[in-house]
Order: C-alpha cells, then sequence, then structure tokens
C-alpha cells in the first residue's frame, strides 16, 4: 500500500488579512527514494512573521508562493528513511521542509541536531532562525556596549525574548515592548528584562518614556507603526536601529512613520536585515545560542498548536498577537 502525505498549499492569495480559505489541505503518495536521498517525518512546524509575506505575489526579497505550492517553513523531523552516506535513520534534522507530514531531501540545506541537551523544538526557536535573527540583529548592527538602554518590540516573542536576554548578559538595559500585562510581567519576571511596556494600556510614549530616562541607544524592530514612532523619540545621538520585521503592517496597509525627522537630528543608523543572508555568521551564532540553552542561560516559552491542519490557525492566531511565545505546530 502506497504511503501517503498530508501537505497544505496555498489555494488562494490573500487580499488583505489571511483567512482559513487561502489554505488547502491535500494528500499525495510520497515517491519512492533515489540514490542521495532521504526522508524526513517532521515533528514540529515553525510558524513565522515571513509566511505573510510569501503568501503575497509582490516584489520582495524572496520569490512568492505559487498557487498550489506547499507552504513554506522550517521544521524539526527524524530520518526514517535513507539513501543518502550522510544521513541514517533516526538522525534528528532541521530544515525547509514546510508545512506537511514528509518531505525528501538531499542533504542541502539540513542540519543534524542534538536533542541531549538542547529540546528538539527549540532549534526552531531560540536556538534557531528566531534566535540567529536576535544574535545578529543585536551584535551585528546594535552592537551593543554594557550599561546602554536596548529596547525591542514583541518582546515575549521568539526573537524579542532573545534580543531582550542576550543584551541584559552584555550588560545593557533591557526593555521590552509587549502586549498586555501578562506578556510584559513575563518579559520582566521570567526573562530578566529590566522594564516592560505594556502597548495595548493606552499610555506606550510616557511609559517608554520613563523606562528609559537615559534614552534609548539600541532599538530591535520586529514590529513597526505606534511603538515604532514611540521609540524613535526616545532614540540618543548615534543611536542604532536593528529592522527585523514590520508585522503591523502585514495583514493591511503599512503604518507609515510619524516623525522620520528624527532620523536626520538623531544620527541614526536604520538598517533592515534578513538573516538568511547572513549564513556565514550562523555557525557562531548557532554555537553561542545552544551553548546558552544547554546553560539554562536563555529561556524561552512555546505555543504549540496540535495537528498540521491547525498550521493556517497558528499563522492567524500569529500575525494578530494572539500566540504568547515560539509559535509552533505539533505534527507527529
Amino acid at each position: 500500500m502506497t504511503q501517503m502525505n498530508r501537505r497544505i498549499v496555498l489555494a488562494s492569495r490573500p487580499q488583505t488579512a489571511v483567512s482559513p480559505d487561502n489554505f488547502r489541505l491535500e494528500q499525495t503518495p510520497l515517491a519512492t527514494l533515489g540514490d542521495g536521498q532521504f526522508r524526513v517525518r517532521n515533528h514540529y512546524l515553525s510558524i513565522d512573521p515571513y509566511m505573510r509575506g510569501r503568501m503575497n505575489d509582490a516584489k520582495s526579497y524572496a520569490e512568492p508562493l505559487a498557487i498550489g505550492d506547499v507552504m513554506i517553513g522550517a521544521t524539526v523531523g527524524e530520518v526514517v528513511e535513507s539513501k543518502h552516506p550522510s544521513f541514517v535513520v533516526g538522525d534528528k534534522v532541521t530544515g525547509m521542509f514546510g508545512w506537511q507530514d514528509y518531505d525528501t531531501s538531499d542533504g542541502v540545506g539540513v542540519r543534524k541536531v542534538d536533542d541531549a541537551l538542547v529540546p528538539l523544538t527549540a532549534y526552531l526557536g531560540v536556538a534557531g532562525m528566531p534566535g540567529v535573527t536576535a544574535w545578529y540583529g543585536l551584535n551585528k548592527i546594535i552592537a551593543p556596549q554594557s550599561g546602554q538602554t536596548i529596547v525591542v518590540s514583541a518582546a515575549s516573542g521568539a526573537v524579542g525574548s532573545v534580543v531582550g536576554q542576550l543584551a541584559k548578559l552584555a550588560g545593557c538595559r533591557a526593555v521590552g515592548i509587549a502586549g498586555g500585562e501578562q506578556k510584559c510581567r513575563y518579559v520582566v519576571e521570567e526573562l530578566g528584562f529590566d522594564a516592560c511596556v505594556d502597548y495595548k494600556a493606552g499610555n506606550l510614549y510616557p511609559a517608554l518614556k520613563a523606562a528609559t530616562p537615559d534614552g534609548v541607544d539600541g532599538y530591535f524592530e520586529n514590529v513597526g507603526g505606534e511603538s515604532f514612532d514611540a521609540t524613535l523619540s526616545r532614540m540618543n545621538p548615534f543611536g542604532r536601529i536593528a529592522l527585523c520585521g514590520m508585522i503591523a503592517g502585514y495583514d493591511g496597509q503599512p503604518v507609515p512613520l510619524k516623525q522620520p525627522s528624527i532620523i536626520l537630528t538623531m544620527r541614526l543608523l536604520v538598517q533592515g536585515f534578513i538573516v538568511t543572508e547572513h549564513l556565514d555568521v550562523w555557525p557562531e551564532a548557532l554555537g553561542a545560542l545552544t551553548r546558552l540553552v544547554a546553560q539554562k542561560k536563555l529561556k524561552f516559552r512555546e505555543c504549540v498548536a496540535d495537528g498540521l491542519e491547525r498550521a493556517p490557525e497558528a499563522l492567524i492566531g500569529l500575525l494578530h498577537g494572539q500566540n504568547f511565545g515560539k509559535q509552533l505546530v505539533k505534527i507527529a
């Protein structure tokens, strides 16, 4: 009997907000492995904001998904069949295998992982792409110095939570921006930030001013919109801004800056970056992050949806800030 593979494909492009109708669950037979190939059974799928951009047919840093393509995404799983000399059955691996039960690979872009000291799911978060994103933006763009103040938006999320903890390890004052009292309490009490501002409380700028009495030297931006404007107004001369995401505008119209002139008057460095364009730093970053996780010096929280069929719901929730911690989908 032919083994079947469940997969979720892009059924239509969102006109505004993403809806369940934009996805389709399919079943297809698994092909026979060729020489030099191996098959991975995906256990967990990472849900990330960049996925929203790939659903659009628009010019960007990466090609959009075509209608009918399997939704893009990183997974962590186990080799269940192999005709590849470097991958054997039982190997734990992570790669861009997408929203599906199984995928076949020749090994390009696939990384073996060890879950003896680091949980398997962490390789999709704190010890994976989100962690490297945080590490790169903080260390290579913001370049923090001890005693400086670093602010990060979406501070309870997969990237923001790592930024703040790394800033603290570098001797900085870490201030987060997050949505809701519960998330802010977690950021301060569990992650060790010095302060966290609740943007939903309605007093973002006054609260941020109180939390940054010496101004802001470095800002890691994941959201855009009101958070960006408020933090710009607190930037010190020659401050550095690592621009990673603008999720506030992903599901609708972009939110324009109200005071872009501050970039000039404060002589700010504003650098957008895509972490997959800096693969040369990944070994250093991943080595540092996995050591910190193994030593329990980096904490993380996960939000797990159970079942491949819940991946669309998980992405829609992520885009509306409903997740608390790194959003994952448990596939098997």
